[in-house]
């Protein structure tokens, strides 16, 4: 049985193995085509391989090239603060805290204040999160 808890946990590795089959029927197949293939490049009807890389990689590049030196997130992959998990927990623990000097300091209306500031907010979150956009 596990607790729940805040901070997570690597879990373990699974061993997944992926067979090879010897199919002679396709390797027949990967043979004649690329038989064809070098005939027609030969005959100038077909672009050679090198050729084509060369055309690939001019349009297209390296999707890789350069995305470490951004330094930043993936682009497409919008991150937002309240989904960030450090966020949540650095928020968690200061509420914490922050209650627990309260009630030392204040008493039990320090909590209720904390509470009631909690819900506040809770509301607002919610009510942000379902107000859907003006039309234009």
């Amino acid at each position: 049985m596990k607790f729940p808890s805040i901070f997570s946990s690597a879990s373990p590795s699974r061993f997944d193995i992926k067979p090879r089959y010897y199919d002679p029927v396709r390797e027949e197949i990967e043979q004649r085509t690329a038989r064809i293939k070098r005939e027609l490049q030969a005959d100038g009807k077909l672009e050679s391989d090198e050729e084509m890389d060369e055309a690939f990689h001019s349009n297209y590049g390296s999707s890789i090239r350069g995305a470490f030196t951004q330094g930043g997130p993936i682009k497409g992959r919008g991150s937002s603060v309240m989904n960030n998990t450090g966020f949540m927990r650095l928020l968690i623990i200061v509420l914490l805290i922050g209650g627990g000097m309260g009630y030392v300091y204040y008493g039990l209306q320090a909590l209720y204040i904390l509470a009631i500031g909690i819900f506040v907010i809770v509301l607002l979150v919610a009510f942000f999160r379902l107000k859907k956009p003006a039309r234009r």
